[in-house]
């Protein structure tokens, strides 16, 4: 239990990786004609303020300063179990229509440049593709600002954490230090007589 309740700790000061966003759910409240962008940063992000430049760093996931086709798919949820029905076929549409839209220079990439030009010269966003508000953070993340805001705040208690998304996070963790502690003890062996095969084992 020991890295659940380092976890728990975590959670209910506020000092989760990503930020404290409030004892309560902070997502800004979006009017039904709200574009999916202006849905997915309140949904995903509990912003409402942001810019062009801004969205776009937020989704350079590995900071190259291009959009390349996978970080397309993760700005779109593709990359969340939530969205494991979705085809390859239906994946590769997305992809061509985002990069017919902002890929003005037809390298098969989006720049910070070519997003600034879409969003504020051109005033167009982008379109919602029907894959719901773009979950594409870890699951620290997810289970933080799609849970624990909504229905825990910094005066929960361990015990109080019954619901089932809760149960389900932290037996996830139980299983990680478990598997870290078994790697860990592996590592210490200097044969791991598991890896020997068995006729050439000494027998106690």
């Amino acid at each position: 239990m020991r890295s659940s309740n380092l976890l728990f700790a975590a959670l209910a000061g506020g000092v989760v990786a990503h930020g404290d966003h409030g004892s309560k759910s902070q997502k800004p409240i979006v009017g039904p004609n709200a574009s999916w962008m202006e849905k997915h940063m309140a949904e995903e992000h509990h912003a409402d303020n942001y810019d062009a430049r801004s969205f776009f760093a937020l989704h350079d996931f590995d900071s190259s300063g291009t959009w390349e086709p996978r970080e397309i798919l993760r700005t779109y949820g593709l990359m969340d179990d939530s969205n494991k029905h979705v085809t390859a076929e239906r994946k590769d549409e997305i992809i061509k229509e985002i990069m017919r839209l902002a890929d003005y220079d037809n390298d098969g990439l989006v720049s910070r440049d070519e997003f600034v030009r879409f969003i504020d010269h051109e005033h167009k966003t982008l379109p919602d593709m029907g894959t719901g508000p773009g979950h594409h953070g870890d699951d620290e993340y997810e289970y933080e600002i799609h849970h624990w805001e909504k229905y825990h705040d910094e005066n929960t208690k361990l015990e109080d954490l019954t619901h089932p998304e809760d149960i389900e996070h932290f037996k996830k963790h139980e299983q990680m230090e478990e598997e870290e502690e078994r790697l860990e003890e592996l590592n210490k062996r200097t044969i791991v007589e598991e890896n020997i095969p068995a006729k050439f084992r000494r027998n106690p």
